[in-house]
């Protein structure tokens, strides 16, 4: 069913929130108006809010999904559709699902090898088959200081909805694993080195860093322009990493580590992106700036749900009381992350959008989702 009507809702438009009835025909929002209606079969919210449908730029969600436990390799196609199962059910309608290019094949056990070619077209055939129930289109994390990053990314064309390419360089000592120590202490838990073990494959880093690092940005920003995809830099840390970002076209700048490098983005007009999970725990799993600390001073624009899909609208929430702003919350979930990848037609409640909305309850504070619909088809 395509065509319904919600009335005596909570309806959360971009500066205000009306009690009132929306209209949906043909799976777009028709109307939307303050007040009840006469209409024969209209839904009663029963005071519930209604907002757009989240929009998740940044996920490692299906990556989980494909390896639940090291070395564990779940077929794809259950994998895939309970990843998209798991997001309308928490009232994500879009997706941009994150897949890494570029491999280290010189290491054993220690590098990695390609997948995201033939995933995304796994996730693409079990579209086109209308075996998934929300919008997914890809996001390719550029692992600059990898062995065969150009190679795989010239894999990838226009035809393939890469709406967004970030810019990835986890090089130990500065962005994201200033901290040393905090990048031994999580790599030893996830992959049982030894101290000399990961002694060796931090200075492995470095080599590929110094071998290919140059190179394999300027090709990674060159095929998101081919691609026609919005272009994201990753952990920004100095004001002199986002003036780069700056030169090479960036729009979103996801995790910032610090305070300056947010006030840079904002400097510049680029979208800072904080994870949800940093926002929820109050702080920084690897010990960096806490994402409360740019929503207090204005510099938070997009949160991702990252690796807790249900946080997405938990995030929402917490930001709205913050804020004491429903408008301004939602939208760093909806019409922020939509405007920032170039999605004119959702992210807003307004007639000739698609109706992609979410239905909640907050019942002690917590967010209860009541009903899920993407394209006017409910899926949650």
């Amino acid at each position: 069913m395509t065509d319904f009507t919600l009335t005596n809702a909570r309806i959360v438009l971009e500066t205000e929130v009306i009690q009132g009835t929306l209209r949906v025909e043909n799976g777009k929002i028709a109307d939307v108006s303050a007040g009840g209606t006469s209409v024969v079969g209209a839904i009663d919210a029963g005071g519930d809010m209604v907002i757009p449908g989240l929009i998740e730029l940044h996920t490692d969600n299906l990556e989980r999904h494909i390896e639940p436990r090291p070395k564990v390799d779940w077929p794809h196609q259950a994998a895939i559709i309970a990843h998209d199962a798991e997001l309308a059910s928490v009232g994500i309608t879009t997706v941009f699902d994150a897949m890494r290019v570029g491999s280290i094949h010189t290491r054993g056990d220690a590098g990695y090898g390609k997948y995201a070619r033939n995933l995304s077209r796994e996730v693409m055939h079990l579209r086109d088959l209308g075996a998934l129930k929300i919008s997914h289109f890809l996001h390719l994390r550029a692992e600059i200081c990898s062995e065969t990053l150009e190679a795989e990314m010239a894999e990838f064309g226009p035809e393939d909805r890469v709406g967004l390419v970030s810019l990835m360089d986890h090089t130990p000592g500065q962005r994201q694993f200033r901290d040393i120590e905090k990048l031994r202490d999580y790599v030893q838990k996830k992959r049982g080195m030894s101290n000399a073990e990961f002694d060796d494959h931090v200075n492995h880093l470095y080599e590929l860093r110094d071998t290919y690092a140059v190179r394999h940005e300027a090709a990674a920003v060159a095929e998101a322009k081919r691609y026609g995809a919005v272009l994201a830099s990753h952990d920004d840390t100095t004001a002199e990493h986002v003036e780069v970002s700056r030169q090479h076209g960036v729009r979103v700048a996801e995790f910032p580590t610090t305070i300056e490098a947010a006030q840079a983005c904002k400097l510049h007009g680029i979208a800072a992106m904080m994870g949800a999970p940093n926002l929820i725990r109050g702080g920084s799993h690897s010990g960096n700036v806490a994402a409360h600390e740019l929503a207090e001073r204005g510099l938070l624009d997009i949160v991702s749900s990252d690796y807790v899909p249900s946080a997405l609208m938990s995030s929402a929430m917490l930001l709205a009381d913050l804020w004491d702003d429903i408008p301004r919350a939602i939208a760093t979930v909806t019409a922020n992350p939509a405007e920032a990848v170039g999605l004119s037609d959702r992210g807003r409640i307004a007639p000739g959008l698609h109706a992609d909305l979410v239905r909640i309850a907050r019942i002690e504070g917590m967010p209860v989702i009541r009903g899920v619909w993407s394209h006017g088809r409910q899926v949650g």
